[in-house]
C-alpha cells in the first residue's frame, strides 16, 4: 500500500449523484478520522503484541457501534491481531494476508487517514466500505494499519435524496443491435395500426385518471402505467387494454397535480411526437417511449437501442429534420 497519494484535480465536474456520493463519504471520515486516530495510538503502545492489540481494538470498536470489525495489519497487510466485533474476538482471519482485498490498494493520504471505495465484501456479498488508518510508533516510522469495516446499511450517515438531473443526456445501447441497424426495416406492430385509439386512451389516463408516468412499447404492442393512488407498483396494458376506452373506466377520475412539471394542454403533443418518431424512417424509428409529468422528462429508445432523456419542452422543440438519421450515429443514435 502506498502511503502518499498525489493532488489531483477532478477532470470534469461531479454530476449530481456523484455530488451527494462525495457529501455522505465527507460526513463518514468526518466521524471517522479522530476514533481511529486513537485507535492507532492505542495500538502503537501494544505493537506487536496480538493480546494487547486486541485489547486496544476492543476498546476502540466500543467507540463505533456502526463498526462491524477491526483488525491490526503490519506493513504488509498481514493480520497481527484477530477480528474484533462487537460479538467479541473472532480469531480465525489472525495471520490473514489482506494485500489484495480493495481498501489495501488505494493510496493513503498523507495525514494518515483512509475511507476506501466501496466495494462487495468476500464473505456476506454485502456493499461494504473500509477506513485505514496508518500506526506510527514515537519515531514517527510507520508500523502497520488499523482497519475498520463497515457493511454500507449499517452506517449512520443520513441526507436528503439527491436531485435527478433533468439535463439531456445520451446511452448506447447493445453493440450487436446496433450493428445489425441497416439489417432490419420497421414492421407494423398491432399498436402501429391503431395508434389514434392508443394515444388517445394513454392521452386520457395521464390527464385525468392519475397517470404521472406512462411508457409505450410500440413494437411490442404494450405500455405500462403508474398512477398516483398506486405509485409502488406499475401495471401493464397489453393491445387489447389500449384500444378499448372503456379501459379508462378502471381507474378513478383524478384532478391533474398542481405540482406537475408538464402542463396538462402538452400530453397530447408530445404523445403525438412519439407517433412521428415512430415512423420518421423504416430503418432508424422509435420502439419505446414514455414521459414521466413530474420530473418533466421524456424517454426514447430507438431500433438502433440508443436512448435519449430530455425534457418535454426540449423534445418538442425538436423538430423532425433532427431526429431522422441516415447513420447509426445521427441524433437518434448516440455514438
Amino acid at each position: 500500500m502506498h502511503i502518499i497519494i498525489p493532488d489531483r484535480s477532478p477532470l470534469s465536474a461531479p454530476s449530481t449523484l456523484a455530488e451527494s456520493v462525495a457529501q455522505q463519504r465527507n460526513a463518514l471520515a468526518n466521524l471517522l478520522r479522530e476514533p481511529l486516530a486513537l485507535a492507532a495510538q492505542a495500538c502503537s503502545r501494544a505493537w506487536p503484541s496480538r493480546a494487547g492489540l486486541n485489547a486496544a481494538l476492543t476498546h476502540a470498536l466500543n467507540g463505533l457501534p456502526a463498526c462491524k470489525y477491526m483488525y491490526a495489519l503490519d506493513t504488509h497487510a498481514l493480520q497481527l491481531s484477530d477480528n474484533i466485533s462487537h460479538a467479541g474476538l473472532i480469531e480465525t482471519d489472525y495471520g490473514r494476508d489482506r494485500s489484495d482485498r480493495p481498501y489495501m490498494n488505494e493510496a493513503v493520504p498523507n495525514q494518515g487517514f483512509l475511507l476506501s471505495q466501496a466495494y462487495i465484501s468476500l464473505r456476506a456479498r454485502r456493499p461494504s466500505l473500509t477506513a485505514i488508518q496508518i500506526v506510527r510508533d514515537d519515531d514517527d516510522q510507520v508500523l502497520g494499519f488499523v482497519g475498520a469495516d463497515f457493511d454500507l446499511r449499517d452506517l449512520p450517515i443520513t441526507a436528503k435524496l439527491y436531485n435527478e438531473p433533468t439535463d439531456w443526456r445520451q446511452i448506447k445501447g447493445d453493440p450487436a443491435i446496433r450493428g445489425a441497424v441497416f439489417h432490419q426495416t420497421r414492421s407494423d406492430s398491432q399498436m402501429d395500426l391503431s395508434l389514434d385509439t392508443v394515444l388517445g386512451v394513454m392521452e386520457e389516463l395521464m390527464t385525468d385518471r392519475g397517470v404521472f408516468h406512462g411508457k409505450l412499447h410500440f413494437s411490442s404492442s404494450r405500455a405500462t402505467i403508474w398512477l398516483v393512488d398506486d405509485p409502488y407498483r406499475y401495471r401493464l396494458l397489453d393491445i387489447d387494454a389500449l384500444t378499448d376506452p372503456d379501459t379508462c373506466l378502471s381507474y378513478p377520475r383524478r384532478p391533474y397535480p398542481d405540482d406537475a412539471v408538464v402542463p396538462k394542454d402538452k400530453i397530447r403533443p408530445v404523445l403525438d411526437t412519439l407517433r412521428a418518431l415512430r415512423f420518421m424512417d423504416e430503418t432508424f424509428y422509435l420502439r419505446a417511449g414514455s414521459l414521466n409529468i413530474f420530473n418533466g422528462m421524456v424517454g426514447l429508445t430507438f431500433s438502433c437501442d440508443g436512448s435519449h432523456y430530455l425534457p418535454w419542452d426540449e423534445f418538442l422543440s425538436k423538430g423532425h429534420d433532427f431526429w431522422v438519421a441516415s447513420n447509426p450515429t445521427g441524433p437518434s443514435c448516440p455514438v
